[in-house]
C-alpha cells in the first residue's frame, strides 16, 4: 500500500492574507505552535505564498522595523511549492528534497488549501508501523529527505564558501 498525502497531513491550517502585518502572522504561529502560515489572496480563495518564522525574523531585521511595520507580502514566498492530497507521499518527500523545505501546503484539484505537510508529520509515523490502510513510511527515506532539507542552501548549489564568512 502507497502512503498518500491525505494520511498524514495536518487539516486543520490557520493562514493571512497578503496585506496582513507581520506581527499578525506571528501571532498566529505563537498561538498555533506553527512555522509556516500560507498566505491567501484578498479574496481568501487562493494561496499565493507562505510566510515562515525565518521570513519574519529576515524581514524584519534587514529592515530594522518591527514586525507590525512589514507587511506578510514583503516577506512572503511567491515561489509556492505544494503537493495534492493524493499524491503519494515518496513525491512529495522528492519535492521537499528538491525545494530544501520542510513543510508543502497541500491543495485541492480546485488549488484551494485543504492542509499541510511537514517533514514533522511524516517524521512522527516512520517506523511505527503501518498507518491507515496498511501503508508505512520508511525510516530510510525520512532521513534521505532530512539529510538533504539539512544541507545548506549554499553547499547544495556548489559554494564550499563558509556561511560565516
Amino acid at each position: 500500500m502507497t502512503t498518500k498525502v491525505t494520511d498524514l497531513m495536518t487539516r486543520h491550517v490557520v493562514c493571512v492574507r497578503a496585506n496582513d502585518s507581520l506581527s499578525a502572522a506571528a501571532r498566529l504561529m505563537w498561538e498555533q505552535d506553527c512555522g509556516i502560515v500560507p498566505v491567501l489572496n484578498d479574496e481568501g480563495s487562493k494561496v499565493v505564498g507562505v510566510v515562515t518564522d525565518r521570513d519574519i525574523c529576515m524581514a524584519t531585521w534587514s529592515r530594522n522595523l518591527a514586525p507590525t511595520n512589514v507587511l506578510v507580502s514583503q516577506a512572503m514566498s511567491s515561489d509556492l511549492a505544494f503537493c495534492s492530497p493524493g499524491d503519494t507521499l515518496a513525491d512529495a518527500e522528492a519535492t521537499m528534497r528538491s525545494r530544501q523545505i520542510r513543510r508543502l501546503p497541500v491543495l485541492d484539484a480546485d488549488s484551494k488549501l485543504v492542509g499541510i505537510l511537514s517533514i514533522a508529520d511524516i517524521t512522527r509515523l516512520a517506523g511505527q508501523g503501518p498507518i491507515r490502510g496498511g501503508a508505512q513510511v520508511p525510516a530510510e527515506q525520512v532521513v534521505a529527505t532530512l539529510a538533504t532539507i539539512a544541507t545548506s542552501h549554499a553547499k547544495a548549489n556548489g559554494d564550499s564558501r563558509s556561511l560565516r564568512q
